[in-house]
Parts: structure tokens; C-alpha cells; sequence
């Protein structure tokens, strides 16, 4: 199942992270954004510490930083909006460059970037080393409602299924030589769109019934996982309790 679901973040060198059981990464990278996301906008050392401890991270998950920085590029629409608040609000003005920007715009645009960032670098570290299956079992384990894990372990089987569907109605409509250039001539995408969903919904159906015919009763066969450790969750904790001691210091240093 590993084999047939991985994903193109995954980094198949076997390093340290990858042995970690699901759950201690999930747990690890989740209580680190959120001391992220919890550290004044204002304390600049915090987030270059932070920023080394998720770029030692991808070193020992064997990321390149090349792929790394390529990985973060994802988030570059999302920063688009970041970029133009100090454009926009009320308070005080500073000149930038000759451009007259809003002070508390600014700080609002550093908070974004720098704290999307590293939180995006801590996703594609976790994404690096778990697989898809694995996150699932981890999050099962960690008392995730299991409706959640069920859609999402449908999901990553058919997406690959749902594409091709997706693909197929292209070349179909493209060997009809339908090449639309302007917008009210999109009509056939829009019907291809509900038919492919229809068609998914349908298939859902069927694919549940049969599950339920065979003795399904709302879990699926784990990953192979191995259970976590005391020691490893001592070991993923470490990022964790790191980056609130940074957060903490932060804080500290305000007063």
C-alpha cells in the first residue's frame, strides 16, 4: 500500500526521521508550528532559531536545499496578499524606498511570511519522511475522529483514479476539437466537471456498498506502523519543547 499511495513529497532515502513512528512526527510538527504561531512577531532571533532547527531537520531527512527551496515556492500565492497589506490600513506611515507604507501593515506582512514559511518548512519535513498510509495510522492513533481518516484514506486511493477520469474527458473534448479561448466558451468544462463529479459520487456509492457487503464496519487495515516508543516520543519531543523554550525567551525578552 506504501508503495502504491506515495506521494511526490516523500523522500525515499531512509534516514532517522523515517523510522520515527507516525504519530511522535505528527505531534512533533504540530506542537512546534503552534509555538511558531505563538512567538511576538517582534523577536527577529526567534525566528532565525527556528528557521535553523527546521533546516537541520531537512538535512537529516536527506532533503537537498534545493528541493527544499523548490517545495517552498508552493506558498508563494498565498504570500501574494502578505506582500500588499502594508499598502493598505490605518495608523502610522514609514517611508520604504520612497514608498509611503503602513507601519502596522508591515508588521502584519512579516507576520504572515515568516510564520507561513516555517510552517510550510515543518509540513514538507513531516511530508518528506511519512507516507500518506502512515499519517492516516498516526492520526487514528492519535484519536482523530476516524470519519476524518476514513474520507481522507478514500481520497488518497482514487485521486490518482479521478485524474485520469479528468484526463480522459480532456482528450476527448480536444480529438472533438473543442479549444476554448474565451469564457463563455467554457460551457463543456463546465458540464465535463459535473459529470466527473457525478460520476465520482456514483462510484463512491459502489465501492462503499461493497466494502459494507464484505464486512467493513468503519475501519481499515492499518499501515504496519510500528508503535511508538517512550524513547522516540522523548526523541520527536525534542523540536517541540525547543521551540517553546524559544517562545517563552521571546516573550521574556519583551517585557
Amino acid at each position: 500500500m506504501k508503495a502504491a499511495h506515495a506521494h511526490s513529497f516523500y523522500v525515499h532515502e531512509q534516514g532517522r526521521l523515517h523510522c520515527l513512528p507516525p504519530e511522535c512526527k505528527l505531534a512533533a510538527a504540530l506542537l512546534f508550528i503552534l509555538a511558531v504561531v505563538a512567538t511576538p512577531r517582534e523577536a527577529f532571533w526567534a525566528f532565525g532559531v527556528y528557521a535553523l532547527l527546521v533546516l537541520s531537520l531537512s538535512r537529516v531527512a536527506n532533503i537537498s536545499f534545493g528541493a527544499f527551496g523548490r517545495r517552498l515556492t508552493l506558498e508563494i500565492p498565498f504570500l501574494a496578499f502578505a506582500f500588499l497589506m502594508p499598502f493598505f490600513g490605518t495608523g502610522s506611515q514609514v517611508e520604504v524606498l520612497g514608498i509611503s507604507l503602513y507601519r502596522e501593515g508591515l508588521w502584519a506582512g512579516w507576520n504572515i511570511v515568516v510564520k507561513g514559511t516555517l510552517g510550510l518548512g515543518t509540513s514538507i519535513v513531516l511530508a518528506a519522511t511519512t507516507q500518506v498510509p502512515e499519517m492516516l495510522v498516526g492520526m487514528e492513533r492519535l484519536k482523530v475522529p476516524r470519519t476524518f481518516t476514513a474520507i481522507g484514506g478514500f481520497m488518497v486511493r482514487y485521486m490518482d483514479l479521478i485524474a485520469s477520469d479528468l484526463h480522459r474527458m480532456k482528450v476527448a473534448r480536444e480529438s472533438r476539437c473543442y479549444d476554448p479561448r474565451w469564457i463563455w466558451q467554457a460551457r463543456a468544462v463546465a458540464v465535463g466537471a459535473a459529470s466527473l463529479f457525478i460520476r465520482s459520487y456514483e462510484r463512491g456509492e459502489r465501492v462503499f456498498m461493497a466494502m459494507v457487503s464484505r464486512g467493513y464496519e468503519g475501519n481499515m487495515p492499518g499501515a504496519g506502523a510500528p508503535i511508538a516508543l517512550r524513547s522516540q516520543w522523548a526523541m520527536c519531543l525534542v523540536l517541540p519543547c525547543a521551540g517553546a523554550l524559544v517562545a517563552v525567551s521571546a516573550w521574556w525578552g519583551l517585557r
